[in-house]
């Protein structure tokens, strides 16, 4: 017959409010020995629950009510380190205290190398005991605390809605500090994903046009045409479907702020057409003679190396040269490892509150992937990361299962020079290495030709032969 008891402490007795006691799980099958191991808890402090069914013991952790069990290792049906193995994958972040009458340093070492946190031989003194869970309910306290400091911390280190402390971050926010009162052109230079928005909209609400409006516009979503009717507006019947007049952005923000973004994506023709804005503060509607003056503050953003798309007649010299009066690199996620911790919180917390969970935070070994990983979609994609695990996980922890599959598989280690080494026909030789200058370049092909020392045409050619013969070489 399975039995279920419960038992509070004495009130002067439990550590901290309800809410902070550490409630204790008994598992036996022996029901005498249930009541003793209650008592023995009682008298310590501790409030307990008591059961001879492993499988109701597994239902208190996922309902989150105990986060240490005491269970005894033999036992009918599941064993004790069965019991550990489902418990932990239940939830990672509980604690099995495994008791065994038969015990030995050897299945002391297994079970502690299994997830265990303790091995304590039956019967169980009290001394030893109290020492076991006295250091687990500091360690509960101690972490409670942590947590507390660490949303003072992501409070007292938000910068604007943007959360770092790296030396690479803090320059960014000093930099923005003191170009954010002056009415200039400011250029964000950056990959995707680190956050270039943010920066934008952290200088115009720093700056003395903060009141006024921040216009948002994607170079890189629309095609020319729109783009053009999208930033200075258009005329009723200037265009099929142009139904009615409508101001542009730079109309919208008039003494205020536009924000343009990927503005490396832009034509030469519309690049023209911007850098009249710039010197002459005045635009056109399309399809209107009648020339507008406007007068706005301009944040451009780009993923490119704008020099390197000037020198390849790309983006205009003088339009590159007004757009970059002052220029503002933001560091990508793989540059800036010390705020993931805090990154990771932030993103906990917005979630949490999104979700309508609570998770506490990562286990180990999942912060440990976190830590592993290049981050080459930087700031955006952990977000996205915290996310999903935040909506798919359903302890109070986040482990490794709630990450994605591309997080899960280890990277290749880096192989020295020597290591399995075979011969290669030079024309393979020179084609990874070429390949391994264009990743290092983020695929920036004319920055690549000049790094290989080949003319841009040279390597176009080189890339074009590659790919027509990257079919025949796999069917061999």
């Amino acid at each position: 017959m399975t039995v279920h008891s419960q038992q509070t402490s004495p009130a002067h007795l439990v550590r901290g409010s309800s809410e902070d006691a550490m409630t204790v799980c008994v598992l036996d099958d022996e029901t005498g020995m249930v009541e003793t191991l209650q008592e023995s808890l009682r008298c310590l402090g501790y409030a307990s629950i008591g059961t001879s069914d492993p499988q109701y013991a597994l239902e208190l952790i996922d309902q989150g009510r105990v986060r240490v069990v005491m269970s005894d290792v033999k036992m009918p049906g599941m064993d004790g380190l069965e019991f550990l193995e489902k418990a932990l994958h239940r939830d990672p972040g509980v604690y099995v205290v495994l008791m065994n009458g038969f015990y030995s340093i050897d299945n002391a070492i297994a079970a502690v190398k299994h997830g265990a946190y303790d091995y304590i031989p039956k019967p169980v003194d009290r001394m030893r005991l109290k020492k076991s869970l006295d250091e687990l309910a500091s360690s509960f306290s101690r972490r409670k605390r942590i947590r507390g400091l660490q949303q003072q911390l992501l409070s007292d280190l938000e910068f604007h809605g943007i959360v770092g402390r790296s030396p690479a971050m803090v320059e960014v926010f000093e930099m923005v500090r003191k170009v954010a009162r002056h009415y200039t052109n400011i250029l964000l230079v950056g990959a995707t994903g680190t956050g270039k928005e943010l920066i934008a909209r952290s200088i115009h609400q720093m700056s003395p046009v903060a009141q006024q409006r921040f216009a948002i516009c994607n170079c890189s979503a629309m095609v020319d045409t729109l783009l053009e009717s999208q930033l200075f507006g258009h005329m009723r019947g200037s265009f099929t479907g142009a139904t009615d007049t409508r101001p542009g952005l730079f109309e919208y923000a008039n003494g205020g702020t536009v924000f343009l973004d990927e503005v490396g994506e832009t034509s030469l023709s519309m690049q023209s057409k911007l850098l009249r804005v710039i010197q002459n503060r005045e635009i056109q509607r399309v399809g209107s003679p009648e020339v507008r003056h406007v007068d706005v503050r301009l944040i451009a953003a780009t993923n490119r190396d704008l020099r390197a798309e000037v020198l390849a007649g790309r983006f205009r010299d003088d339009l590159f040269y007004r757009l970059s009066t002052i220029q503002i690199r933001v560091p990508s996620l793989s540059e800036r490892m010390d705020d993931l911790p805090l990154l990771i919180q932030c993103f906990l917390k917005k979630y949490n509150e999104t979700y309508s969970k609570q998770i506490q935070g990562l286990t180990r070994r999942a912060q440990a992937v976190l830590l592993q990983h290049g981050w080459p979609g930087n700031v955006r994609e952990l977000e996205n990361v915290i996310s999903c695990a935040c909506l798919t996980s359903t302890s109070e922890f986040i482990d490794v299962d709630d990450l994605p599959e591309n997080l899960k598989k280890p990277a290749e280690p880096n192989r020295r020079e020597g290591d399995s080494w075979h011969p290669l026909p030079l024309e393979e030789v020179r084609r990874q290495h070429i390949r391994r200058v264009l990743e290092s370049c983020e695929g920036n092909r004319v920055r690549a030709a000049h790094m290989l020392g080949i003319g841009r045409t040279s390597l176009y050619r080189f890339l074009k032969r590659s790919e027509k013969n990257a079919p025949q070489t796999a069917a061999r």
